[in-house]
């Protein structure tokens, strides 16, 4: 070949080392970039089937990414991963140097070599994709016919390589970055809902001795990133406890994201924790980003999750044990850091025996448990939550309300509060509301009467018939309307589908001719 011939030929490899680059380096978005790759390939190299491989150093495999192919069927499909040991792209990976196999018919030395025979392929040829000394992945190219590279044209594609490499980075990079603000966006979306949202309150009020002796476990398990079970009926503080124990952690610069799991249609809930990719189910018109990586770094609290079903418990269990999950309808693995801290006003000792709640699961929640007494357990407390939620709203309706009677006070003390805090929260915030002067009035029938019906041998009622008989006679007053701002829920200060599992539970039914 004479000098003219050389600088011809190096004007062509490089023109066409221009076009693809000038092709690829504007795509951003992996799967059309792979499309373009292809497409530009075919025009210098002839193919049957072009594959890239990206390499997953977390797992220590490779995912597989078919470009274009004529044969069929195909045995390594999109995505399909490759072991690191024992294949040809891992070799290529370890030595940073290509692989040719001329002829598969005589000579298979690798785990996937036995798999593309069985598609038809005779010839497969390896390049590694390198960029800032680090080897991303294979650039795969395979024939129907045995074949032998000069190295010219080897040369020429490992260039080639070299370029898909940076692009492959740069969408790398891209699709990180991307990600980064989808979960940003959907972060600040979920805490512009928080910041609109009344917490039950600011401060932990109160001085007896059952309060202080949470709040002991709360300093000792907040520096930890262990588990925590926090039990305790409803309206008794759970979350409260649940903020403390983050805002004294070493993730209170990290968000506290929380989930009602009572509160959520069943259907929903695992979309809800693990997030979803587009078109996973109907109705899933973009990817969904789930609270677990939303609270990736930070804490995520899991109220009422003796509700979970037994399908979500499952995946909850594999992300504590592994700290890692997929999105549904999604392949890709995503490591996350969480501390998960749950709560639940049910028996769960008793769902385990009886076989509703895993008892893997539920040993792995309950490392440090924290139970919270009730309102009737801490009376002592009653005034002081009651001037400060007098104090709280006086102050927010812009009225003066200086005292309250004795009698009152007591007909609050002796009062069994079946929804606890919660429910002494609305009753003083209704009371101040109806309040005309400086002193705080209580209707009558914001209390209702205590004494009940079908009391133990020591004129003691069981707990349940105490709740019972209070969402009875709320539902009531309010003609059975649930939701809605006169509603049951919002007087017992639940949410409407908390109430409306309650009252399964309760077996409390309405019917035309009363209630049962």
């Amino acid at each position: 070949m004479n000098l003219k011939e050389r600088l011809e030929g190096c004007e062509d490899r490089y023109r066409t080392l221009l076009e693809i680059n000038n092709a690829i380096v504007s795509n951003l978005h992996k799967d059309r970039l792979f499309k373009v790759i292809a497409e530009q390939i075919k025009k210098v190299f002839p193919f049957d089937r072009a594959g890239i491989t990206l390499y997953d150093p977390a797992r220590d495999c490779f995912r597989i990414y078919v470009l274009e192919t004529t044969v069929s069927p195909l045995h390594l499909t999109w995505e399909t991963e490759i072991p690191h040991s024992g294949s040809a792209i891992g070799w290529v990976l370890d030595q940073r140097r290509y692989h040719l196999r001329s002829d598969l018919a005589k000579e298979r030395l690798f785990f996937e070599d036995d798999f593309f025979y069985r598609e038809g392929l005779r010839s497969i040829l390896n390049l590694p994709l390198i960029t800032r000394g680090e080897v991303i992945g294979t650039l795969n190219l395979a024939g129907k016919s045995p074949a032998g590279y000069s190295e010219e044209v080897i040369e020429l594609l490992s260039l080639i390589a070299d370029q898909i490499a940076i692009a492959m980075d740069n969408a790398r990079a891209y699709e990180e970055i991307r990600q980064l603000k989808d979960r940003l966006d959907q972060e600040n979306v979920y805490l512009q809902d928080e910041i609109k949202t009344e917490y039950n309150f600011e401060e932990i009020v109160g001085k007896s001795q059952a309060l202080k002796k949470v709040l002991r476990g709360v300093e000792k398990v907040a520096g930890t990133d262990s588990s925590v079970l926090i039990f305790g009926e409803t309206g008794t503080g759970k979350e409260l406890i649940a903020r403390a124990i983050h805002d004294l952690s070493k993730r209170k610069n990290r968000p506290l994201i929380k989930v009602n799991c009572a509160a959520l249609a069943t259907g929903l809930i695992e979309s809800e924790l693990f997030g979803h990719e587009k078109g996973s189910f109907t109705g899933a018109l973009s990817r969904k980003i789930g609270r677990f990586e939303l609270a990736d770094g930070g804490t995520l609290f899991l109220d009422e999750i003796g509700d979970l079903p037994p399908e979500v418990q499952a995946k909850l269990l594999r992300v504590l044990q592994e700290h890692e999950l997929e999105r549904v309808g999604g392949t890709q693995t995503l490591k996350v850091d969480v501390r998960l801290i749950a709560a639940t006003n049910r028996d769960l000792e008793k769902a385990v025996s009886e076989k509703t709640f895993r008892a893997d699961l539920y040993y792995r929640l309950n490392v440090f448990p924290i139970a919270l007494p009730p309102l009737r357990g801490r009376k002592e407390d009653i005034p002081l939550l009651t001037e400060y939620f007098i104090h709280k709203y006086a102050m927010k309706m812009g009225k003066r309300i200086e005292k309250i009677r004795q009698e009152t006070m007591n007909r609050l003390i002796s009062y069994p509060w079946p929804g606890n805090i919660r429910e002494l929260e609305n009753v003083i915030e209704r009371a101040v509301i109806l309040s005309k002067g400086p002193t705080l009035e209580i209707e009558d029938a914001l209390l209702p009467p205590s004494d009940l019906p079908h009391r133990n041998e020591k004129g003691l009622l069981p707990l349940e018939e105490v709740e019972r008989e209070h969402i009875l006679k709320t539902l009531e007053a309010t003609r059975w309307v649930i939701e809605g701002p006169k509603g049951a829920a919002g007087i017992l200060g639940l949410h409407p589908n908390t109430l409306r599992s309650r009252l399964q539970k309760l077996g409390i039914k309405r019917n035309p001719h009363g209630i049962s």
